[in-house]
């Protein structure tokens, strides 16, 4: 006859088995919209994402860095289904500079947990991180605005969506 702590282990791990069953089946369910197999699919809209007005470009510490406040109007609830636990949505500025080919900075961000906190309808934000550059290379550059989500699932891999928001070029002189 076994022990008991025989038989609490083999019921432990066999419930751990059944676990990770459960979640294969969970992540397979969903597979069909992550991956985007129909493109009949409602997808994500992402109506502006625009900079309202530029507060300053100024040299700081031997770099160049900007403030600004912009705009974004988006509705993310497409992206939401059952095993959906949260998106992580950020504004993404885009530009080229002759040091580096590819230049992303991060702008704002906010953790999306549910489907009314999906519609954004934010105007007038100010950056909650600076647009810095790692040289002297913003002025006169154009800049490419992007709203970013990053799928958080509760089982299954996560992958990142975008939408195009606005270009806009910095003006050649700092103030």
């Amino acid at each position: 006859m076994h022990t008991y702590w025989v038989r609490l282990n083999a019921v432990f791990f066999y419930g751990l088995n059944v676990l990770l069953g459960l979640s294969c089946c969970a992540w397979v369910s969903c597979l069909q919209q992550d991956l985007d197999f129909h493109s009949d699919l409602p997808r994500p809209v992402v109506d502006t994402v625009r900079v309202n007005e530029l507060l300053s470009l100024r040299a700081h510490g031997g770099v160049d860095r900007a403030l600004l406040s912009f705009d974004v109007q988006a509705d993310l609830t497409p992206a939401f289904h059952w095993n959906l636990k949260q998106l992580f949505v950020f504004v993404l500025a885009e530009y080229q500079t002759p040091k580096n080919e590819l230049n992303q900075v991060i702008l704002w961000d906010r953790i999306v947990e549910t489907e009314e906190q999906a519609k954004l309808d934010e105007r007038n934000i100010y950056v909650k991180y600076a647009l810095i550059d790692q040289a002297n290379e913003l002025r006169n550059t154009s800049i490419n605005y992007y709203l970013v989500w990053d799928h958080m699932p509760v089982t299954g891999r996560l992958f990142m969506d975008k939408g195009f928001g606005s270009k806009k070029i910095l003006p050649k002189e700092y103030f």
